[in-house]
């Protein structure tokens, strides 16, 4: 079992919100001043469509320099099809209005859309009379599934690696996919801590579908290129833990010193549930994820 997906991605974009928008966003994250950026405590909004109260996903306010002044940015990770999610998007958005119109002088609403089909994702809602506009509702949207994978594997952005497996790609594609996310994991480990590593390797985790024997051959090859990262690699990948990579190392590399390596892997373990812990996980999460007891991942804490 790896970490919950809707923990692990609202994890992703709490830590690294400007990589976020500086892919996908390109002209906002223009306009934005990240360092008066802060995240607000969850919204609980009256969601009239669905007859329920909801808690926003991720709301933060920013400082967006067009206006001199602060705005609010609501993201809203979906991944199930809902024929009125563009109705919520704009009920959330008057509610936010409502309530800080005050002291916000702009709201931008975002939906990302990891949903495994490909679909265009309705993100506009409008009312009219004849020769006259009621209302236009714009919502910006990040589409997943349309994005070409090929477009992102020369960059240095975790979001693009940690989604990676989530782009657009074919099934023939996919092993080429799965090389390339290690190699960018590989290049982003010269500027990013261990928990940060450890979160972009848990999402990404999340939508790769593992195929041992084709793993083996990869990490083969990563090992020949990078023979001091294979090692690292092994331990920060949660399912090629579960097949047992924690036994032994992949044919070729060196053996003995199994006591060694036994110490070195458990030291490493606690390591990364610490670093998991420490960036907001919940020990019930990090437990499943790394298959312990939830009293030992307790007692890391």
């Amino acid at each position: 079992m790896s970490i919950p997906h809707d923990e692990a991605f609202k994890k992703l974009l709490e830590t690294f919100f400007q990589e976020f928008i500086e892919l996908f966003f390109p002209e906002l994250d223009a306009m934005l001043d990240y360092s008066e950026t802060r995240f607000l405590m969850q919204e609980l909004l009256v969601d009239i469509v669905g007859e329920e109260a909801r808690e926003l996903d991720l709301l933060l306010e920013t400082r967006y320099k067009g206006l001199d002044g602060y705005i609010l940015i609501h993201l809203e990770p979906q991944s199930y099809r809902d024929t009125v999610f563009h109705e919520r998007m704009f009920i959330y958005f008057s509610r936010l209005f409502e309530r800080y119109r005050k002291d916000h002088k702009l709201i931008i609403p975002i939906a990302i859309f990891t949903s495994d089909e490909v679909r265009e994702e309705q993100d506009t809602l409008e009312m009219s009379i004849p020769e006259h506009s009621i209302l236009r509702f714009q919502f910006l949207k990040v589409e997943l599934r349309k994005q070409n994978w090929r477009r992102f594997i020369d960059s240095d952005n975790a979001v693009a690696a940690a989604l990676l497996a989530k782009m657009g790609y074919t099934t023939r594609e996919a092993r080429e996919v799965r090389r390339e996310f290690l190699r960018m994991f590989i290049k982003l480990r010269t500027r990013l801590d261990q928990g940060r590593l450890a979160l972009i390797m848990s999402v990404a985790d999340l939508y790769f579908k593992p195929d041992r024997t084709q793993d083996e051959e990869i990490l083969r090859e990563l090992i020949d290129h990078y023979p001091e990262e294979g090692e690292v690699i092994m331990e920060l990948m949660p399912a090629w833990k579960r097949w047992g990579y924690e036994e032994g190392k992949a044919e070729g590399i060196e053996e003995g010193k199994a006591e060694g390596k036994a110490e070195g892997k458990a030291e490493g373990q606690a390591e990364l549930i610490r670093k998991l812990l420490l960036n907001g996980f919940s020990p019930e999460a990090v437990s499943k994820a790394v298959e312990l007891p939830l009293d030992k991942i307790k007692k890391l804490m």
